[in-house]
């Protein structure tokens, strides 16, 4: 879906390159915050000796227990999902 955003400013100078760095930051931020979750869901990879992939289907076939720790690891392949989508969303940003 293309979107289209109108910004105006009452400014001397150029607010165009602050928006395209304010953009490149966000994706430095999210980047960051792919890794790290990554960094975490592997961690709960590792204890529970599973891929996420088989936790999720274990978990929707409810032959898991639901526990603090599963839930999350849940929360964390959300999160993922989640900056992942705004990032692949933000870095397909242009501006004219």
């Amino acid at each position: 879906m293309l979107q289209e955003i109108v910004i105006k400013a009452n400014a001397e100078e150029s607010i165009k390159p602050l928006v395209e760095a304010a953009i490149r930051n966000q994706l430095k931020t999210l980047q960051h915050g792919i890794t790290r979750t990554k960094e975490r869901i592997a961690e709960f990879e590792k204890r529970a000796g599973v891929s996420s992939q088989e936790f999720v289907e274990s978990l929707k076939a409810g032959t898991i227990e639901e526990t603090l720790e599963t839930i999350d690891w849940n929360m964390e392949l959300a999160a993922l999902k989640l900056l992942e989508g705004q990032y692949h969303s933000l870095s397909e940003a242009r501006i004219d």
